[in-house]
């Protein structure tokens, strides 16, 4: 394979802008780093707008590939070696030229650069590399900088990176070992993790630093420093730190953990400020959403990702090693997965709490947590007025926000259904679980059956919708349906007239 040496850039970006749709760890940027003089842009935590792939859709950022080439022949990636396709790569000035021009048409807020594997891991993260210095130093970039780690590249290299980056990634692809020796024979379990935990182990290292410099400045437990207060939390297993997160550091080797790269580079960064996350593919193998999720929960406390995302299989290549998909993509599988993964990071569940391996897979027809109250009536009607925030939690239509409101709400009066609307609870399923005061809604029975029939109307409509998120296009003024009867000679007569 050859790549094309006499494309001009417009050409390269719309090969590799196009290549890239498939990587969906695209998000909000998680850190927030203010404009500063000399400085081009700034990282907003609250998150990215606006960006335009070659297919015209609206993405959070520059998303694009360094190349499509690659050496590995994944039998679900449309990058595989095996493909006939033409193949193109970036020079790292092209790609500072495109962010910086993207930028100032204020098209763009930040880059996402992803990869394929090009003559080797560590020739395609030098390259990598060179872009990202090059926009830090040369272009005085400012944004957010989101880049995936390629695994097999030298420690070093990827160290390099993570000093100059705002998130890294590294594709787990499949969440069992012997799926990926199915179906990417060249990649390992142990070749992905292992820049999964340095770059873990890094992250950790820098806020084990930063507590010990607290320490001595303020003479803090390091559990008050601004700077680890998220990863010192009691408590905090969404982002995979228990309660005794300071032994789990030392454990972890985060203290004896040591930089590769020069003072120099390093002075005055952080390292992977907006934390690491990663992507697997859903419906590309056999295993079942039980399996899914333990391997999701895995990542977050012994990783400590800040997000696991979902990939419905696309089938892009003809291979006898795929399933066929007659219903198309398993979106609905896969938002069901987003809610489950949702439950894990933000309200206390854990994986064998939504399934088993009795079990394993999701309700079609409810999500996660209704599927849960309902397995769990003996656990409700929850009394509003004197719940606690974990179990608030768990009643299906009251959010993170909607049981913080609860809290603060009930000290100075008693709260009624009108009152929890008003706060925001989505009442049209929080109310076959709650009472007010002693009393359930009128009409309400705690009933498997009846809540059950009552809340599967709803999720129907929304679960099709899912599935069928293509089938609406964007009508035109001018567009007419395509329909074949003309209108009578009487008709064109009355609207040339006025008469209607």
């Amino acid at each position: 394979m050859v790549i094309q040496q006499n494309l001009t850039i417009s050409e390269k970006l719309k090969i590799l802008t196009d290549a890239a749709k498939y990587d969906v760890a695209c998000t909000s940027s998680g850190t927030d780093r203010r404009g500063k003089a000399g400085a081009l842009g700034n990282a907003v935590e609250a998150g990215i707008c606006h960006s335009f792939a070659a297919d015209g859709r609206c993405i959070s950022l520059l998303k694009i590939l360094f190349t499509n080439q690659c050496i590995y022949d994944c039998k679900y990636c449309v990058n595989r070696c095996s493909n006939d396709m033409v193949r193109t790569a970036f020079t790292p000035e092209e790609v500072c030229r495109i962010t910086i021009e993207f930028y100032r048409r204020n098209y763009i807020e930040g880059l996402f650069l992803s990869s394929g594997v090009l003559y080797s891991a560590d020739y395609t993260m030098e390259q990598i590399y060179q872009a990202v210095y090059m926009l830090r130093t040369s272009y005085h970039f400012n944004g957010y900088i989101h880049i995936k780690a390629i695994p097999g590249a030298s420690e070093e290299l990827i160290e390099r990176v993570g000093f100059l980056a705002d998130r890294m990634s590294v594709n787990l692809e499949l969440p069992t070992a012997e799926g990926l020796k199915r179906l990417a024979p060249g990649k390992t379990r142990e070749k992905i993790l292992k820049p999964m935990r340095q770059i873990q182990q890094g992250i950790c290292h820098q806020a084990f630093l930063q507590g010990q410099e607290q320490k001595l400045l303020y003479g803090k437990s390091r559990e008050g420093f601004a700077g680890g207060a998220a990863l010192f939390q009691p408590g905090n297993r969404g982002r995979g730190f228990g309660p005794k997160a300071e032994d789990s550091l030392v454990k972890q080797g985060a203290s004896e953990y040591k930089f590769l790269c020069p003072e120099k580079l390093r002075k005055g960064r952080k390292f992977v400020p907006a934390g690491q996350s990663t992507q697997m593919i859903v419906g590309a193998t056999l295993e079942n959403d039980y399996q899914m999720i333990k391997v999701t929960e895995a990542l977050y406390h012994s990783y400590g990702l800040k997000r696991v995302f979902f990939s419905a299989f696309i089938p892009v290549n003809n291979d006898s090693a795929l399933p066929a998909l007659p219903g198309g993509p398993p979106l609905l599988r896969e938002h069901r997965l987003y809610q489950a993964d949702w439950l894990l990071r933000f309200y206390g569940f854990r994986a064998d709490e939504l399934l088993t391996e009795e079990h394993p897979n999701f309700n079609v027809f409810l999500d996660p947590k209704c599927d849960w109250a309902i397995r769990h009536l003996e656990k409700f009607p929850v009394e509003i007025n004197r719940a606690d925030y974990s179990m608030l939690l768990r009643v299906p239509g009251i959010g993170v926000k909607s049981a913080r409101r609860i809290i603060a709400a009930r000290r100075s009066c008693p709260l009624d259904f009108l009152a929890l609307k008003k706060l925001g609870v989505v009442l049209k399923r929080a109310c076959y679980f709650i009472m007010c005061s002693g009393k359930m809604q009128e009409g309400i029975r705690l009933n498997q059956d009846f809540i059950t029939s009552s809340l599967i109307g709803e999720e129907q409509r929304r679960s099709w919708d899912i599935s069928h998120r293509n089938a609406y296009r964007q009508l035109s003024l001018f567009d007419d349906m395509n329909l074949e009867v003309m209108p009578s000679r009487a008709d064109i007569h009355a609207a040339a007239g006025g008469d209607f």
